[in-house]
């Protein structure tokens, strides 16, 4: 669905936000995330004399090799534009996600890491669609390393909540070895799993 016809207006600014995910020969994954800003106008800049139209204000690009559980083993950061000739400077800055797991609590500790003076806002506002993007290109591995699993071991998830309990049509689905329901109608017989872990 389109957005409405604006009212007559002057465009000013871009700002362009790409993310692409790689699967490596190696098993692990590359995520790389860009960023560009661009002005439709020339304007004076101290470091650069001058940012003509066109020309990135900022241009800005990370690289993250995460594993299928989505730890962090390889991390760099580059600023080919920024308004100050030392924005560049704290691109290295950025190896600190190495060792970080992409989860619950990402957020949080990119902040801690890379917040104020200790980071550059653009660089850390790419790390939420870089971490994202990073969740749809692994998940069909995920998923089926979940189902793999899912014969084998219990998942902490079960009973959980209502949706999730062991007797309930979710479970049934989707983890059928630890579910505690009835009985199929069709008189089918349900395997339990007899390894630690399972029920």
């Amino acid at each position: 669905m389109p957005l409405p016809p604006p009212v007559s207006r002057k465009h000013l600014h871009t700002r362009a936000i790409q993310c692409t995910g790689y699967e490596r020969d190696d098993g692990l994954w590359d995520i790389e995330a860009t960023m560009t800003d661009v002005k439709t106008y020339s304007f004076p800049n101290h470091d650069r004399g001058e940012i003509k139209e066109g020309e990135p204000l900022h241009g800005m690009a990370i690289r993250i090799t995460v594993d299928t559980d989505m730890l962090i083993h390889d991390a760099i950061a580059v600023t080919d534009h920024g308004p100050f000739h030392i924005c560049r400077d704290i691109a290295p800055a950025y190896q600190k996600l190495i060792g970080l797991r992409i989860g619950k609590g990402f957020d949080k500790e990119v902040r801690a890491l890379f917040d104020g003076p200790h980071g550059c806002t653009h660089l850390r506002e790419l790390l939420r669609p870089l971490a994202t993007t990073a969740y749809q290109t692994i998940f069909p591995a995920r998923e089926r390393k979940r189902r793999k699993e899912a014969a084998t071991v219990r998942p902490g998830i079960l009973d959980s909540c209502y949706a999730l309990r062991t007797e309930g049509e979710v479970v049934q689905r989707e983890w059928p070895a630890f579910y505690t329901g009835p009985a199929p109608a069709d008189g089918t017989t349900i395997a339990r799993p007899t390894i630690a872990g399972g029920e």
